[in-house]
């Protein structure tokens, strides 16, 4: 009887197992992360959040964007990477905090995204505003 059983349960997933896996290719993708394009920042700077901002570009943002922001990293040349230099007034002035926070949230180029696992909408707000506080002359 129990041969019959695992020999039945087998034989289901050998049938089964293709159906599911072709629904589950089927399914719909998941959609896309609303866009922030132009919007203001809905948050004002507090030490708290200004302080989680710099913990958490150190860690992502540094690297590459330098850590005075500058853009102008090794590893940035290495890979021919042109990164927008955050201490340029004139530069950050022209960016939408909606737009940044587009770009960070959901990568641009070489730029890998800042998954939602790693950082909330709030520490995204409240690094872009840990960035404008980079720019000289704004």
């Amino acid at each position: 009887m129990l041969k019959q059983f695992l020999l039945l349960s087998a034989a289901s997933l050998f049938v089964f197992s293709p159906a599911l896996m072709h629904a589950s290719q089927d399914a719909a993708p998941a959609p896309a992360a609303a866009s922030h394009a132009g919007a203001p920042n809905p948050l004002k700077a507090t030490a708290e959040g200004l302080a989680k901002a710099k913990g958490l570009y150190q860690i992502d943002c540094a690297m590459c964007h330098g850590d005075n922001g500058n853009g102008q990293t090794d590893l940035a040349k290495s890979m021919s990477l042109s990164i927008p230099d955050f201490t340029n007034g004139k530069v950050m002035s022209a960016k939408a905090d909606g737009d940044l926070f587009d770009i960070i949230r959901n990568g641009k180029d070489k730029m890998p995204p800042e998954a939602a696992g790693r950082a909330n909408d709030t520490t995204v707000w409240n690094l872009i505003l840990y960035i404008r506080k980079m720019a000289v002359n704004q």
